[in-house]
């Protein structure tokens, strides 16, 4: 049925933001409501760990690769079948195993929001934007050298010469495209279908670069970015909302809602009383008790997965005291763990037992666990030398405990619990609230946050090994987004063997011996893995959830 979004959103309860959206009558429009709008469109640049930003890029954007479906959940949320890829940009492909290369037949006729044509051209570009890694983020050539295609590796970052794309990635035709891998892989296909490595438009991308911003960054960090999705970009405000429009020729067909603001209403409590009048369709973000008090609302559905989100505690290998595993430890034994699933997660959330999603393939449990023993992290505490936390306050900022501003109706009861017991025991803390995009950059690209809590970081590739090069590898041997500065010798030495291994139960033994490290030295702190949800008019159809956990506007239709 057509959806006609009202005009105004009146005036909430006096406690509440007052919300003015304004959109025009279309045959199917959308509100969604988040916590924060893309602060940034450049998969490359200092937004690009920030969820909503992802959100931004996998709606405007368009993969070679994705996921077919396995059905629906018992929620009606369609989930993906990981053992079977279909063609997005890629109509169909080859895969020679004697030469390690990779043969993809391009879809023809697809045009992008500019009017530009796919070709050849722009996946070329695509991995040569990546291997140039001029952006603040090298995710494009991480996610290449994941794939170990050939020469995308460590030396482009001391190597200008090694910058440059060559015969590793080839046109051969308008429409033919030839990939080598310098070592057999099996994450090509899973790496492929990742947002960084989603194709640009090469035509728009060159029409906007500069003689000092050649590969715009600037443009797509602050404008908009030009792909082949089945959106358009029709206006962007940071901090306020950003607006999607259909890509009427979009290769798959035109999308059913042909309209879509995204939100930012930082309170979750005002995106769930929006959501209740009426005027919007989607929100997501809010707190455990929030989605259950939705579930029984008239016209709202609540739907989610377990999936890949989790909470962990950071703690830098590069900031006195935690390069002391002996601190690190007393911090583990410290812990609230039930109390935080009890008070934060009102029960929708379960121990996390390692550093890699319990459902993926290759996580092992480890022996190395940590459950709350205050006695336990006092013991510790004095064998590193501060006993009842005597020194500690020496470390100035180290014990501020920092968090996404934006998430303080989720993350401000647990952080107030971790800080409670953690003093208790003898740990100066206080609670640093940052705001969303300052937390991203100096996680992602300054890695300089001491101490803190962590509810947005998951794997998008769904393999325990592509979460352990991720964020544990060194960036000397690949590693890309290690925020706590996490170096071994042995696990970048085992890593390097099981990304290679051709044996399923060798590489498996591989795996599970560096999560075995991992856990021993407290590289993370994992505390709880918790369900990915979200609120909907319940005439709202499609819902389907993606590694990414960003929802795709092209899957919905309402009744």
């Amino acid at each position: 049925m057509p959806r006609l979004v009202p005009g105004l959103v009146p005036a909430l309860a006096a406690s509440a933001l007052a919300l003015t959206v304004a959109l025009p009558a279309a045959a199917q429009s959308l509100l969604f409501l988040a916590e924060d709008v893309p602060a940034g469109l450049n998969y490359d640049g200092p937004a690009a760990a920030i969820p909503t930003s992802q959100t931004g890029m996998v709606n405007l954007m368009e993969p070679l690769f994705g996921y077919a479906s396995a059905g629906e959940n018992e929620d009606g949320i369609i989930v993906p079948n990981f053992d079977e890829f279909e063609g997005r940009l890629v109509e169909s492909w080859d895969y020679d195993p004697d030469t390690l290369t990779w043969t993809l037949n391009l879809r023809q006729g697809v045009m992008g929001c500019n009017g530009a044509e796919f070709t050849a051209d722009d996946v070329v570009y695509t991995f040569a934007r990546a291997k140039s890694v001029s952006g603040a983020a090298p995710i494009g050539w991480f996610l290449s050298n994941v794939a170990s295609i050939d020469g995308f590796t460590p030396d482009v970052f001391g190597d200008e010469a090694a910058r440059e794309l060559g015969d590793e990635v080839v046109a051969l035709d308008d429409y033919t495209v030839q990939i080598r891998q310098s070592e057999p892989n099996a994450l090509f296909l899973p790496v492929m279908t990742i947002f960084g490595l989603h194709i640009f438009d090469a035509e728009e991308m060159n029409a906007n670069a500069t003689d000092d911003d050649p590969w715009a960054h600037d443009y797509t960090n602050n404008v908009n970015v030009p792909s082949f999705g089945p959106y358009c970009l029709e206006s962007w405000t940071k901090n306020e909302e950003i607006v999607f429009t259909a890509n009427p020729d979009y290769y798959l067909g035109a999308p059913a809602i042909e309209r879509v603001v995204m939100r930012r209403v930082p309170q979750s409590s005002n995106r769930v009383v929006v959501l209740q009048t009426g005027q919007a369709q989607l929100a997501q973000a809010l707190t455990p008790r929030e989605y259950d008090s939705l579930r029984d609302a008239a016209g709202v559905a609540v739907g989610g997965v377990t999936g890949n989100e989790n909470l962990f505690v950071h703690m830098n290998f590069d900031v006195p005291p935690f390069d002391n595993p002996l601190v690190r430890q007393a911090v583990a034994h410290a812990m609230p763990y039930d109390q935080i699933i009890a008070n934060g997660y009102f029960g929708q959330a379960e121990r996390w037992p390692g550093v890699v999603p319990s459902g993926y393939p290759g996580f092992h449990l480890s022996d190395n666990q940590y459950d709350q023993d205050p006695d336990r992290a006092a013991e510790l505490l004095a064998e590193a030398g501060y006993p009842n936390g005597e020194g500690l306050d020496a470390y100035g900022d180290a014990f501020a405990l920092t968090y996404v501003a934006e998430k303080e109706s989720t993350l401000g009861p647990i952080v107030n619990a971790i800080q409670t017991a953690l003093r208790e025991v003898g740990f100066p803390v206080t609670l640093n609230p940052i705001p969303q995009t300052q937390y991203g950059d100096r996680q992602l690209v300054q890695r300089d946050l001491p101490f803190a809590v962590n509810d947005q970081e998951k794997p998008i590739g769904v393999d325990a090994g592509y979460a352990i090069q991720l964020f544990f590898v060194s960036p000397e041997a690949g590693g890309l987004n290690n925020m706590v500065n996490y170096r071994n010798e042995d696990v970048d030495a085992t890593w390097a063997l099981a990304r290679i291994e051709p044996d399923t139960d060798t590489r498996n033994a591989q795996v599970a011996e560096i999560q075995d490290q991992l856990m021993a030295d407290v590289a993370w702190l994992p505390v709880v893995e918790y369900r990915t949800q979200w609120a909907f008019a319940d005439d709202l159809n499609g819902m389907r959830w993606h590694p990414d956990n960003s929802v795709r506007f092209y899957d919905l239709s309402f009744e």
